[in-house]
């Protein structure tokens, strides 16, 4: 898990020094019309540093940690070295896909912002679920672990909820996409997991 302790890391890191820093959380959020506009691009990927809240902050990051070392154990199990670049390749990749459809549709309202690392995050939980749908996670206050994939079903449902109320500055836009992007990608790395994850449930 060692490229998934990095990520958390780096990402707390970051998070909480622009808690209490408003120039820096504004310099690294998501913002459409400024990426457009001001040549800003970096805002693609600097948004996932930053968060709108502890809560917002921890339940990323636990999700990532409880998620993300069964992705990178089976990427470096099956690709050798050049799993943890696949791994990276996912996490990134999440967090610049999941905001390309956001981009289209706000570069000219400069008062859209998004943050957190959600898209990535989900690009990750939905890749776990195809290299391993047995595998499951614990939520508070709920007193048994969820399966992963049932996870994967409703954390898109409330995604999708909070992205039509669209009542903060968290990009829950980013959920669906992020997961398409850690379909997608994990299909093409291993062509045969779709078969896989259907014979393990099955």
């Amino acid at each position: 898990m060692i490229l998934t302790f990095v990520i958390i890391a780096a990402t707390v890191i970051v998070s909480i020094s622009a808690f209490n820093n408003i120039e820096l959380f504004s310099r690294l959020k998501f913002n459409a019309y400024l990426i457009k506009h001001s040549n800003e691009k970096w805002r693609f990927f600097s948004y996932a540093l930053v968060h709108s809240g502890w809560m917002h902050l921890i339940i990323n990051m636990y999700v990532l940690y409880s998620f993300g070392g069964v992705v990178e154990k089976f990427f470096t199990g099956n690709f050798g070295g050049i799993g943890f670049l696949y791994y990276g390749l996912l996490y990134v990749g999440g967090v610049l896909f999941s905001t390309l459809i956001d981009f289209g549709k706000y570069k000219n309202d400069i008062y859209y912002n998004a943050v957190g690392a959600s898209g990535a995050v989900s690009a990750v939980v939905f890749s776990s679920i195809l290299v391993y749908p047995a595998g499951s996670i614990i939520l508070f206050p709920i007193p048994f672990p969820l399966p992963s994939w049932l996870f994967g079903i409703v954390y898109l449902i409330y995604s999708a909820y909070m992205g039509k109320k669209g009542a903060d500055n968290i990009g829950h836009n980013a959920h669906f996409w992020g997961a398409i992007f850690g379909i997608v990608l994990t299909v093409i790395l291993v062509p045969n997991v779709i078969q896989d994850f259907f014979s393990a449930l099955f």
